[in-house]
């Protein structure tokens, strides 16, 4: 008796000490293919810094098809690994079914969704978001990426991919200090303001911004490259005005002293505000002093126009009804429609990128490593400058075996060691002293300057990549931000974008023609094998009671 007691008290004792040290020790094991349930090492280090409660709320609650349901499942999941890390990360799913009007008032906006039940289409509205709250900061998340997709499976499946960034990125954004600094340049014909209002003030939330102009460079040229130098980054955007000497000495030592560069020039003089006016315009090279200079680094951006018949849209004035004129949309293959190859965290999960008037880039051989990031399709064609461009040609078919001149690069990224553009050169500044072999250092070039610019409307400058006309929403912003995100990044966020994940969907229709089929499997078949082992069973019995 005694011995059986001791069992029994040693078995509880073993289950007591089993799950205190399963309280203690706790370890996740992630064994998917892909690894999706991993947290990368970037994400980690954000989660731990979280050092007061920060509150999720995720509107993926409710009837809805088996697709979102599995981006709700894996939300979930990727929100509890994150609380594993850090207690303070709490959150709660919501049903928006009667908050709707609340949640567009905020500013969230609801996703249409076709839904295929029975071989039936219908559609339903849903609010694919999150709302993280942290002391007094809100930030908005999108679950649901609009990414250029042929099917609403791989629009999930890129959504999905994307939730380790979305998440880690806003936590991030509104949790750290902005510390870095961006300069935007002035001086040299760029951009005026309100077309750079959206982007700038998506910058803001990030990093710290202000203007800055190279004007005293001829007479105070160590108190100029001094200021800028402050900066991390400088920022040029559609310069129109030639650089002097002495304003590319000063952007060359910036880049020797570590200053990481995003240039988006026009190298054609060419818009479509003028053409629109008189129906057709000369386009002409636009000297801006800076081949040499690009040439030094690795690239060069030619004086021709890249044509592409995978192109986006322009309203042209077509009749009028009373005293109202009527506009429509054309195709206009000078503004190529750039899709990314997903061949590096900044252009991973992007919409397609609407290019103006853009030329091609050449890539040279030199110790700098170069990464295409934008190009046009394979259906394109160069046309040299000068050139006329009219607006007739919208009324002629193009010819397609015309447009064979292949992909052509429109944005590259150049990393490494940059050797000084004045190595061995006249230097235009006796009084200071050069730096001939650079740091290791980040540059974007993009061979369009209004990639980056938003459009006007009453006034006031609408969101970046968004067609004031058709409100077609490219991925323009996007990409900008993931090139700064990338050329600043000293946290590897981004690093997070090229992470892959594989999801195996239903075929809805092959499910709904075969459905018949499985019903009676699934019906028929258990039958079948308990008719089948009850024979058995039986006929064994009897013959063992025979």
């Amino acid at each position: 008796m005694r011995s059986k007691t001791s069992k029994i008290a040693l078995f509880v004792f073993g289950l007591f000490l089993i799950n205190f040290i399963g309280n203690k020790i706790y370890k996740r094991f992630d064994l998917t293919e892909d690894h999706r349930y991993t947290l990368s090492e970037t994400t980690k280090n954000i989660a731990k810094k979280v050092d007061d409660v920060i509150l999720i709320k995720v509107y993926l609650q409710g009837n809805f098809p088996a697709e979102f349901k599995r981006l709700q499942t894996e939300t979930q999941l990727h929100l509890e690994e994150l609380k594993f890390i850090n207690k303070n990360i709490q959150y709660r799913f919501i049903d928006p079914t009667d908050i709707n009007e609340e949640l567009i008032d905020s500013g969230l906006e609801p996703s249409s969704l076709q839904v295929q039940e029975n071989g039936k289409l219908s559609e339903m509205v849903l609010f694919p978001w999150a709302v993280i709250n942290y002391k007094n900061k809100t930030e908005k998340v999108s679950l649901l990426n609009d990414v250029v997709s042929n099917s609403q499976d791989e629009q999930l499946e890129s959504s999905i991919q994307n939730l380790e960034y979305a998440f880690a990125n806003a936590i991030h954004k509104i949790t750290a200090s902005k510390s870095k600094k961006i300069a935007v340049l002035k001086g040299n014909g760029e951009l005026s303001d309100i077309y750079l209002a959206d982007f700038l003030r998506k910058l803001n939330e990030y990093y710290l911004l202000a203007q800055y102009t190279l004007d005293s460079v001829e007479t105070q040229p160590q108190k100029t490259l001094f200021e800028l130098s402050n900066f991390d980054l400088a920022i040029i955007a559609k310069p129109t005005e030639k650089f002097s000497e002495q304003e590319k000495f000063v952007l060359d030592q910036f880049i020797m002293n570590g200053g990481k560069t995003l240039f988006l020039i026009d190298n054609v003089q060419a818009e479509l505000d003028s053409l629109q006016q008189t129906g057709e315009a000369l386009a002409y090279p636009r000297d801006l002093g800076l081949t040499d200079f690009f040439f030094n680094y690795g690239v060069r951006i030619n004086s021709d126009l890249v044509t592409d018949l995978y192109c986006s849209q322009i309203p042209l004035a077509t009749g009028n009804i009373g005293n109202q004129t009527q506009f429509s949309q054309f195709p206009w293959v000078f503004n190529p429609l750039a899709i990314s190859k997903n061949n590096h965290p900044i252009n991973t999960n992007i919409e397609a990128v609407n290019f103006k008037f853009t030329s091609n880039i050449d890539t040279l051989k030199n110790n700098i490593k170069k990464t295409i990031l934008l190009q046009s399709s394979p259906l394109s064609k160069i046309i040299g400058t000068p050139s006329i461009v009219s607006l007739k040609t919208i009324n002629t078919a193009p010819i397609k075996e015309e447009y064979n001149n292949g992909n052509q690069p429109l944005a590259v990224l150049l990393e490494g060691p940059f050797k000084s553009a004045y190595n061995g050169r006249v230097k235009p500044f006796k009084t200071l002293k050069p730096i001939e072999n650079g740091l290791e250092n980040k540059m974007i070039v993009i061979a369009d300057g209004d990639i980056i610019a938003n459009e006007i409307a009453k006034g006031q400058p609408l969101e970046l990549g968004v067609d004031k006309w058709t409100y077609q929403r490219y991925g323009n912003k996007d990409f900008l931000l993931n090139s700064v995100n990338y050329l600043l990044d000293d946290t590897g966020l981004l690093s997070i974008r090229s992470k892959k994940i594989k999801i195996n969907f239903l075929d809805k229709q092959k499910a709904f023609e075969e459905s018949k089929k499985w019903q009676f499997i699934n019906i028929a078949f258990p039958l079948i094998i308990l008719t089948l082992f009850g024979g058995i069973f039986y006929y064994f019995r009897f013959k063992k009671y025979q």
